[in-house]
Order: C-alpha cells, then structure tokens, then sequence
C-alpha cells in the first residue's frame, strides 16, 4: 500500500532547534519527499547533497524569524540514547491553516530522519489516503479515523452552535418585543374601528382572528421585504466569504482565514416558519383584549 501510495509512513521524534542562540523544542517528522497525500511542499525535500533540507510552516517561522535557505542547527536523540546535532537548511515555508502540521514542527525526509534516529524501516504514524477512510485490517496499526481525529474541532462547533442558539432565541424575543407592543398600539388606535366590525355584526372572535390574520401577513410582508435585500447579500457573502481580522492557527484552530457561509433550504424554510408562527402568537395575544370591549364603548374610542 506505501507502494502503491495508499499509505504515508510518518516518523516522529523530538529535538531541538537553536534560532538565534535561543532553545526551542521541535517535533521532527520524516516523510517521503515523493508522498502525494498531504498538502505539503515535500517535493522540496528531494537533495542529493549532504545537507538536510526541510520545511516548516509560515506560523513556525514566523515565531523563531527563519526564513527560505536559513541554517539552524537541530538536536536529537537516537535509539541508543545518543545525543548528535547537525546544521539543517530551510528548504521552504508553507502555509497552511492546520496547526498540527505547523505549530512547533520541523519536516525533514523520511530516509534521513531514518539514518539520523538509527531506525531503518520504522514508522511512527501511517496516514491513509483521505480518498478511502475505510479501516484497513494491519497488524499493529490502531487505526483512526476522522471522527475521533476530529473530535476536538466538533466539540468547538457544536458549543458555538449552542452559544449561537442563545443568541438567537434572545433577538427572537426582542423582535416579539416589538410585534406585541405594535399590536398593543395598533389595537389603542383603531378602537373606533373595532367597534364598527362589532357593531356591525361581527363577532369578537372573529374580530380577533382579524387581526391574528393581519399580523400573520406582516409577518409575510417582512419575509419579502427581507428577501429583497438579503438574497443579494447571502450571494455575495458565499462567493467573497468573511475574512476574518485575526488566523485560527494563532489560537490552535484548524479554520481558514475567509469563512465562506452555506444557507441549506432546510434552514431558510425552518427559520421562516419560525418568524410566521411566532408573528402569529404574539399577533393573538393583545387581540384578547377585544374580547372585553363594548361596542357602545369602542364606538367612542374608549377601551375598558
């Protein structure tokens, strides 16, 4: 399977680096130059000199001012418990939005960090191809798939989708809010209204459903409304994204720097749904209070 490059063999060792006679503990992972599964620009690796190449990530070089062609010298500890350091190049930074190959770790080859730790053939990690993540059936390999490699990211997300609720629900009583009091007030107004309709020979509950059913329109009134401006707005939101002011890698977090929003069907349609159906309730509630009226007493404009 390496063969065939269904497997990526990662070894993995700690070391040391000293940029600028400073002390900085490193993760040295070997890996094929040739390898085609991650999206690292391991094909800077490939030297037929003497000199140990590497690659390192923008956040990593950014953090010890190293840059392309530095020199560095790199510790590390053999299999015997042998300390031995070399002078390793930067071969190249990349960037990426994935601390966990960046933050605190040096990519060298495969075959050197081999000869370097004295562990021909050993591999610390086997990383499958993200085209298959069907466990594979290997002597010795505890398999792990995306669910419990990303189980970290998923906790963040569902509490930012908890969070995200809360704030919701409070601007969904806000708008409540503001449908009751204009009820209130569009009742207190139209009073000499009301007591036409009654007077009229209609009844109060269907005075009520009256304007249960106004508020309802409204409520449809402002999803077009809405509509107007806010197709055009989510359009452009998906296509430019929301560039945030600060990099997820500089708080640990695997999320590019532009975020670009989905809206499914479901979410619009239930969202909708929500706005009518609560439009509705809140539309009812100060309309019980025609159901106290007079319609001698309406007709003067006066309510009990």
């Amino acid at each position: 399977m390496i063969k065939k490059k269904e497997l990526l063999p990662i070894l993995v060792a700690q070391g040391t680096i000293y940029p600028e006679g400073r002390v900085q503990s490193v993760l040295i992972k070997g890996i094929k130059a040739d390898q085609d599964i991650l999206q690292l620009p391991t094909e800077k690796l490939q030297n037929n000199s003497e000199v140990v190449l590497a690659v390192i990530g923008s956040n990593m070089a950014g953090n010890n001012h190293l840059d392309s062609g530095d020199y560095v010298t790199l510790r590390w500890r053999d299999v015997n418990g042998t300390f031995d350091a070399i002078d390793i190049q930067i071969a190249g930074i990349f960037k990426t939005n994935t601390p966990s190959v960046d933050n605190g770790i040096v990519w060298i080859s495969l075959d050197n960090l081999q000869d370097m730790l004295k562990t021909p053939g050993e591999a610390t990690l086997l990383v499958k191809s993200k085209e298959d993540d069907k466990p594979v059936n290997i002597e010795g390999w505890n398999f792990k798939g995306h669910d419990f490699l990303l189980a970290d990211m998923d906790n963040i997300i569902k509490s930012k989708n908890a969070g995200g609720a809360i704030f919701w629900f409070i601007l969904l009583l806000l708008a409540m809010l503001a449908i009751f009091d204009t009820q209130v007030l569009s009742i207190f107004r139209r009073q000499k209204e009301i007591g036409t309709y009654i007077a009229l020979g209609m009844t109060k509950k269907q005075v009520v459903g009256l304007f249960t059913v106004e508020g309802a329109f409204h409520s449809i009134l402002a999803v077009l409304v809405g509509a107007v401006y806010g197709i055009p707005l989510f359009i452009w939101q998906s296509k430019v994204g929301i560039t945030l002011p600060v990099e997820g890698e500089d708080y640990g977090l695997a999320m590019a720097e532009t975020l670009f929003p989905a809206y499914s069907l479901g979410l619009i349609a239930g969202t909708i749904l929500i706005v009518v159906i609560t439009t509705i309730i809140v539309s009812y509630l100060p309309s019980r209070k025609i159901s106290k009226m007079k319609p001698t007493e309406a007709l003067r404009g006066k309510l009990q």
